[in-house]
Order: structure tokens, then sequence, then C-alpha cells
């Protein structure tokens, strides 16, 4: 099980950036997906989930500024993010959960490297 991610890069405040993850063929379609992020000297946390039936949950810092989307039949995972902030920099991490949907951290199995994102 792979996931890769991209589109990452440095935007200045209130830019926008869209995140990809492209994931294994085997998984796109039994597993929750979901974004984290981690800044430095902090706790990796939670950012957007989509569930196979395309149900999604954001954290509260995310809701109104991003979107997370998937292509099933490409098996691409997207975060589209707006309004950009100092804040949100960070190393933003794909992730597949095949024990429920939701933000919790432990029921994520399988990660990619990361993808930094930073605003100034």
């Amino acid at each position: 099980v792979q996931l890769v991610e991209s589109g990452g890069g440095s935007v200045q405040a209130g830019g926008s950036l869209r995140l990809s993850c492209v994931s294994s063929a085997n998984i796109r379609a039994s597993y929750c997906m979901g974004w984290f992020r981690q800044a430095p000297g902090k706790e990796r946390e939670g950012v957007a989930a989509i569930d196979r039936d395309g149900t999604t949950s954001y954290s509260d810092f995310a809701k109104g500024r991003f979107t997370i989307s998937k292509d099933s039949a490409k098996a691409i995972l997207y975060l589209e993010m707006t309004d950009l902030r100092p804040e949100d920099t960070a190393m933003y991490y794909c992730a597949a959960s095949d024990r429920g949907f939701g933000l919790r951290e432990d029921w994520y199995a399988y990660w990619g490297q990361g993808t930094q994102v930073t605003v100034s």
C-alpha cells in the first residue's frame, strides 16, 4: 500500500494550494481517506476526512477554507486549500483508514511521506 502526496509549496497569506495524493488501487474503495498536518514543534492533527460514500468531515480550522475530495476512478485524493494563513504552515500527510471514518489518527494504518506547505 502506497500513498504519495504532491502539490505543496510556498504561498503568501490569502493564497491557495491544491494537494494531491495518489493511492494504490486496492485501497481506494475499501478505506476512508484523510489529510493530517504537523507543524514544527507541534503534534500531528487531523485536517479533513472523506468516507467511502463521499461523506466528509473537517476540523474546525479547515471548515469553510479547505475542501477534501476524491477521484475514485483515478485513485486520487485532493485537498483544496484557500485563504491560507501562516498558521497553516505544516507538513501535510495523506492517510488511509480501515477502522472507521473520522479524524482519529490511530485509525489510520497507511501514511504517505508528506508534502510541505509554507505560508508567509
